[in-house]
């Protein structure tokens, strides 16, 4: 699953409208995927494989699109398309309905930087409708009516994205995954420490700014909605200043990512802390509470990857790295993390042996609790912390990572719930408010 889809695809996935929908299709994207899906189903025994057990894995954007295939249809499909998924830091934008006022402003601006003007949208005096107007043109027209309406958004969001079309995707996905209404069996839902940082405009200093970015981001917020942000968002004294220091949070205790991170202090962390927690964090809670237990005798399991900068994105090198290139991260914190997904994706479990926990140069297979990872659950909401020690910085593409020799794995089990400061309520919170968010 692609991670950039929405930023990539644009107007080709998911333009939509009403009159996308009566003449066309929404979450064409999504759809796209499924069909690939269905081509896996039929033909993946020619090489080899098990349409039976089939996993689907996305980070960011592909992340997201792992959740719309785990709610498609109501959540009807059972293991039809796969069996297991993985959702790195699912992107949850705002879901809005296909007819709605957003994505229909955005089909608009798109058939205006296109040529076809919105004033033409209703045959009348031989004029020609927008849609039909839009398959005349070609190709390079399209690409560039694509891209100027993509980059005319706010920052951090994008124009064209997934919507509720009532066939496809049904229901927001905050709803639905409460209800525990998904596809597939099992479920490994994994964020960063830090996903927000580089999504937040870097100039909110005082708590006018902070409120200004609020009611920039959530336009149907009344006053008391602010409110509330404000009081589930407490800013610590300690931290008022964004001259402060800037470090990682030990998650469990101390400060917490609310005011303190290695990216900034103050308002701007917080800022950056709910853009994290609306987008990719509490959705990646809501992925693994929906699959626990979920009456087919399916699990859903949570981590957390930690190790600084632990920016959106800067899991990828623990996926794809070869364990002899550590240039990012350590050979034994590579093997731990690969060896986790490859359990999780054979096994049904992502159980890890204690000396691979412990770091396999060490020869330490000294019993570590997280070798024993339970299943995420309302009742023990556990969370796996993916950390190393940090003997020393290396900067890579103008962003520190902690590696080099002497670099030890921290892999412990801790509640997701309580986790920086209560991080479960403030998802609870988020769940509340979905409507008006809307996700």
């Amino acid at each position: 699953m692609k991670a950039d889809q929405p930023a990539q695809l644009g107007a080709f996935g998911f333009l939509s409208s009403d009159e996308v929908y009566r003449k066309g299709v929404a979450n064409a994207g999504i759809l796209d995927q499924q069909m690939a899906l269905q081509w896996v189903q039929q033909y993946i025994h020619l090489f080899g494989g098990d349409n039976r057990k089939v996993t689907i894995f996305g980070e960011s954007a592909g992340a997201g699109s792992v959740m719309l295939h785990d709610i498609a249809y109501g959540g009807t499909l059972g293991t039809s398309l796969f069996r297991n998924s993985i959702s790195a830091s699912p992107y949850l934008a705002y879901q809005y309905g296909y007819k709605d006022w957003q994505p229909s402003q955005s089909y608009y601006a798109f058939a205006s930087a296109a040529g076809c003007d919105a004033r033409n949208a209703y045959l009348h005096n031989g004029s020609t409708p927008i849609f039909d107007c839009l398959t005349s043109k070609d190709t390079a027209t399209l690409m560039e009516a694509n891209v100027n309406v993509s980059q005319s958004g706010t920052w951090g969001t994008w124009s064209f994205l997934p919507v509720t079309d009532g066939r496809l995707i049904t229901e927001r996905p905050s709803k639905q995954l409460l209800e525990g209404r998904v596809n597939g069996l099992n479920h490994l839902a994994g964020h960063n420490a830090l996903e927000g940082a580089s999504w937040v405009p870097p100039n909110i200093d005082t708590i006018d700014d902070f409120v200004d970015y609020l009611r920039v981001i959530f336009p149907n917020f009344s006053n008391n909605d602010i409110a509330k942000v404000l009081l589930y968002y407490p800013m610590s004294n300690a931290s008022v200043s964004p001259n402060a220091a800037d470090y990682a949070t030990e998650g469990s205790y101390g400060p917490t990512t609310i005011n303190e991170s290695t990216a900034a202090t103050g308002q701007q962390q917080r800022a950056i802390a709910i853009y994290g927690e609306t987008t990719f964090i509490c959705p990646s809670y809501w992925l693994a509470e929906a699959y626990s237990d979920n009456g087919y005798g399916g699990q859903g399991w949570k981590y957390q990857f930690s190790i600084p900068n632990a920016y959106h994105g800067a899991d990828g090198p623990a996926y794809f790295s070869n364990p002899a290139d550590t240039d990012y991260y350590s050979s034994d914190f590579i093997v731990a993390f690969m060896t986790m997904l490859g359990n999780f994706i054979v096994n049904d479990d992502p159980d890890v042996s204690s000396l691979i926990n412990n770091g396999n140069s060490t020869g330490n297979s000294t019993y570590n609790p997280a070798s024993q990872w339970p299943p995420y659950s309302i009742y023990n909401p556990v969370l796996m912390d993916f950390n190393t020690t940090c003997p020393y910085t290396k900067e890579i593409g103008g962003l520190p990572y902690c590696t080099g020799p002497g670099e030890l794995n921290t892999i412990r089990l801790a509640n997701a719930y309580t986790w920086e400061g209560g991080r479960g309520t403030r998802c609870d919170f988020w769940r509340s408010l979905g409507e008006l968010v809307p996700e």
